[in-house]
């Protein structure tokens, strides 16, 4: 619960300013994708851009993990291929983790 004026005050601006953000970035790609190039290898790298934004995402926290995250992260690869379920692959992984943390 907020204890005081300043505090509340404080989270409004936070908020607004975030919103504010948000959505003027939005705005700024929209009013951007007029004066982007329509090549055809522009549309490929801008189709590969959110693979490699997940990935910038996800191998920081695998190598921390060492190599048992590394061990969790083929076990969840393999498993999505084979399958081609991510539920099943992300829960694979998972048990992967915990079976180390709990039995090492």
């Amino acid at each position: 619960m907020l204890t005081n004026d300043s505090t509340l005050m404080n989270t409004m601006i936070t908020l607004a300013g975030a919103a504010l953000a948000t959505y003027g970035l939005r705005l700024g790609g929209l009013l951007l994708s007029e004066r982007l190039p329509r090549s055809p290898a522009f549309r490929a790298f801008m189709g590969a851009l959110p693979g490699t934004i997940l990935l910038s995402l996800v191998v920081p926290g695998i190598l921390a993990a060492g190599p048992w995250g590394c061990l969790a992260a083929m076990a969840t690869v393999v498993t999505a291929v084979k399958t081609r379920q991510t539920l099943l692959a992300m829960l694979v992984g998972m048990l992967v983790i915990m079976f180390q943390r709990h039995l090492f």
